[in-house]
């Protein structure tokens, strides 16, 4: 009997581990917390059938080793976008800095439209 008391704490654990880990598009059926409620309050059958019913399972296309970095490219979130780092002085800055350079470009547009048209016409 305590063979099968282990087992049933070793499937709630393992259960709950899976859950919790799990992301939100990944489980089926039911909102995370009620599986996390479901599995406490019925470990076994609750264990039982989020492995079966509550997680969706990735097809794999090829097998992949632990230190494969297709493994990873799933959950690791996106780096975070230079800029977010930055002051608002700096965005302010840098904003700036291409106004002044978008004016230029325009000068430059202006001039080589003039200089295109007087020496065609003279």
């Amino acid at each position: 009997m305590p063979v099968l008391a282990l087992l049933t704490v070793a499937v709630l654990v393992i259960a709950l581990i899976d859950v919790i880990t799990r992301r939100d598009d990944q489980v089926k059926h039911l909102p995370k917390f009620a599986w996390i409620f479901f599995i406490v309050l019925l470990p076994l059958i609750g264990s039982i059938l989020w492995f079966a019913l509550g997680r969706e399972y990735e097809a794999r296309s090829a097998p992949m080793s632990f230190g494969d970095p297709r493994r990873w490219q799933k959950d690791t979130p996106a780096p975070a976008a230079p800029s977010a780092s930055r002051t608002t002085e700096q965005q302010i800055a840098d904003l700036e800095r291409e106004m002044h350079l978008a004016d230029l470009e325009e000068q430059v547009r202006r001039r080589r439209a003039e200089g295109g048209s007087g020496g065609t016409a003279g």
